[in-house]
């Protein structure tokens, strides 16, 4: 449904404004003047109230709409938007700069399109129900032990623990392989602050590496120049879903005697050379925030290749206390668990992770068949060896393009299609600016200026894939007309 669906002009009478709520069965009508400015809104609701006054059919929906509404810019941000509905303002119109509604918000969602969405239509309900009924809601459950499992059978056979959010999963990894103060870890320029924020909180010192023009990622042609005596790890981060040359890092590995933990956190179902991501190194950590592959709200998951590290990282993940010795504490741990709520949706969510995976592949394709069109588009690769997940499609406007990223970025945003910038490179801002050299950090630089990403969630519907898709072509064809 497009938004000028919902839109109808405030000279109309209420017998129309009734017939055009039956059709699009929203509940809600946004009024405008002369198809313009938003002045208006009239619900259900304000109509029942008019018919128990006996207001007559023919009358204008001016003079009954609502005209004390809440309106917002387009451009609110999400937590704000969310901060403004409750029940009693259930649909906030979003307007641009002249007041024309160009999408709404909703407690079920805050864009027409939004960037990443989770589908939490497979078991979900069913098993969090039998958490509930059971009593079994904290950290301890079956599924805890099956959403351990599942990752574990799933990469070949390292052990897997679960965690309350992918960034304490890199935190909980470094500390139980020994990384801290005095050692120093390579991680790419171009990536969540998560990545570089774990290693400070261990005390080590992150070293900062430029990443390859085409996949984005960690150029292992330049780590070696940055390895020194007290290099103790690299970590590379599989972006977007997109895996890194393994192959290249397996000898830097073997030549200087280095860690590796891998940050798959944009990447389940990702593969390097038919393997998937989180088995080529002695850690990895995912993330199961709500816009990834597979959400459990807010969680993560650690895999260790050595059972024995595996095992104090257990014990680290909670307070440190000894197995078997209750309330004694071997370590300083933390509280890291995942509760067996999030655990159940995480298991629910992982029944499908290759429908999940397969949908974002195919929408990949259809994106690029639409922006390969043009000679100004830097479409995301596959490189040899990969299979790409395609977590969150990304790609580039070159510098030939005859408009700038924001312009295109504000056009799709001003017809209900939310999108989003690359990560801002880690040396640019004020906590990582000692960890980087300008000189050496320009591809990312430039990615992060020129790049962004378009609506990947895996239930977006085949008309709303075409929608984006021709608004892309609407924009080009605009400006080169």
């Amino acid at each position: 449904m497009e938004i000028k669906d919902l839109i109808i002009n405030q000279k109309c009478d209420l017998r129309k404004a009734l017939k055009v709520l039956d059709t699009v069965g929203q509940g809600i009508l946004f009024v405008t003047e002369n198809n313009e400015k938003l002045v208006g809104v009239i619900t259900d609701g304000d109509i029942r109230r008019s018919l128990l006054l006996d207001v007559n059919l023919d009358v204008e929906i001016s003079e009954i709409m609502n005209k004390n509404f809440l309106s917002l810019s387009i451009d609110t941000d999400n937590t704000e938007i969310l901060h403004h509905i409750n029940n009693k303002i259930k649909v906030i119109p979003l307007v641009d700069e002249e007041g024309r509604v160009v999408d709404y918000a909703s407690i079920n969602r805050l864009r027409r399109i939004s960037i990443c969405s989770p589908l939490l239509e497979g078991n979900e309900l069913l098993y969090l129900t039998e958490c509930i009924k059971t009593n079994w809601i904290s950290s301890q459950g079956k599924y805890v032990r099956s959403f351990e499992s599942l990752f574990k059978n799933y990469h070949e056979n390292f052990d897997a623990l679960a965690v309350s959010n992918g960034t304490v999963a890199i935190h909980l990894a470094l500390d139980a392989l020994g990384i801290g103060e005095g050692d120093e870890v390579i991680v790419p320029n171009l990536t969540f602050a998560a990545s570089i924020n774990a290693i400070i909180y261990t005390g080590a010192t992150p070293v900062l590496v430029d990443v390859e023009k085409d996949s984005f990622n960690i150029d292992f042609d330049k780590v070696e120049r940055f390895i020194t005596n007290k290099t103790k790890a690299i970590m590379p981060v599989h972006l977007y879903g997109q895996s890194c040359d393994m192959g290249k890092l397996a000898l830097l590995v073997e030549k200087y005697n280095l860690l590796v933990v891998e940050d798959c956190a944009e990447a389940l179902g990702s593969k390097y050379d038919g393997r998937p991501v989180g088995v080529f190194g002695d850690a990895a950590t995912f993330s199961f925030f709500g816009n990834k592959t597979i959400t459990t709200g807010e969680g993560g998951m650690v895999l260790f290749k050595d059972p024995i590290v595996a095992e104090k990282a257990a014990v680290l993940r909670d307070h440190g206390m000894s197995k078997e010795k209750r309330y004694w504490h071997d370590f300083v741990g933390y509280n890291y668990r995942l509760t067996n709520l999030q655990a159940a949706i995480g298991v629910a969510q992982f029944e499908r992770l290759d429908e999940f995976v397969n949908a974002k592949r195919n929408l990949a394709k259809i994106y690029n068949e639409t922006l390969n069109k043009f000679p100004f588009f830097q479409t995301p690769i596959q490189k040899e060896n990969t299979f790409n997940s395609y977590w969150l499609y990304t790609f580039l406007i070159g510098e030939n393009a005859p408009f700038k990223r924001e312009d295109l970025m504000s056009f799709l945003n001003n017809k209900g299609i939310e999108t989003r910038p690359v990560f801002y490179p880690l040396h640019i801002m004020p906590p990582y600016i000692a960890y980087g050299e300008k000189e050496n950090l320009e591809v990312s630089s430039k990615i992060s200026e020129s790049g962004m990403s378009l609506p990947s969630s895996v239930n977006l519907s085949e008309a709303e894939i075409n929608y984006i898709c021709s608004c892309i072509s609407d924009f080009i064809g605009g400006i080169n007309g």
